[in-house]
């Protein structure tokens, strides 16, 4: 089973970090929602307590369920990724999702590849320089302009591998993904949108803030997230 820490108590809520980072990333949200709910935090494949695990995308989608239970789940980038997947797959367990600057996947074949092949790229580059060569080039990325260096998380990135991430890249990149479009319109569970208004990738929700949403704007996240928790769980308990 993947890592995890369960704390609170409650309707549950399951939280799923991004690419490089670990549970430690969502401390701030946890704060805020276990003293209404029981929150689970989960290190996903090839990062943090779970670095040995390996799997593909429905693969880390059943082992989050496993870890999570019937609960909520909000994913951030690579976890709302995997948040969705869970949800399409298994939407007896998901009764509510946030999701985080995260994407269905790639459409076009061609653009996938070309992203696939990135990936690989970026996966050797761990391998070769390692963890902290990696995270100094990957936050100074455009991805991550408008992201403080102080809010980054970078101590708790280093706790992570080079294998473990590279194996993420190569297993569960946007490359590496089936692309969910067409199964859209069969989700279940209420759905909670987010996006940084400098996030050019998706539709903007919260102003001042790019991909990292939730590390630049941790009180309007939050925020944002606990009003949708409240109108969709209380009085429904999707406990696990």
């Amino acid at each position: 089973m993947l890592h995890r820490i369960v704390e609170g108590s409650g309707p549950r809520v399951v939280l799923a970090h991004g690419f490089t980072q670990t549970l430690a990333s969502w401390e701030g949200l946890a704060v805020r929602l276990r003293p209404r709910w029981q929150v689970v935090r989960a290190d996903l494949p090839g990062h943090g307590g779970s670095g040995a695990i390996r799997a593909d995308l429905p693969g880390a989608a059943h082992q989050l369920g496993e870890a999570g239970g019937r609960a909520a789940y909000v994913g951030y980038s690579l976890g709302g990724r995997v948040c969705l997947r869970l949800a399409l797959d298994r939407p007896d367990l998901v009764g509510a999702l946030v999701l985080v600057g995260a994407s269905p996947g790639i459409r076009d074949p061609a653009a996938r590849a070309e992203r696939r092949a990135a990936d690989e790229a970026l996966a050797a580059g761990i391998e070769r320089d390692g963890v902290e060569a990696f995270l100094d080039r990957w936050l100074a990325g455009p991805l991550f302009a408008t992201l403080a260096p102080e809010l980054a998380g970078r101590p708790a990135r280093l706790a992570n591998t080079a294998a473990g991430l590279a194996a993420a890249l190569r297993l569960l990149g946007a490359g590496a993904q089936e692309p969910l479009w067409d199964r859209l319109a069969t989700l279940r569970p209420p759905v909670l949108l987010l996006t940084g208004a400098a996030d050019a990738k998706f539709t903007a929700l919260v102003a001042g803030a790019g991909h990292a949403v939730c590390l630049e704007q941790p009180e309007a996240v939050g925020e944002l997230v606990e009003q949708f928790l409240r109108s969709t769980l209380d009085g429904h308990h999707p406990v696990g």
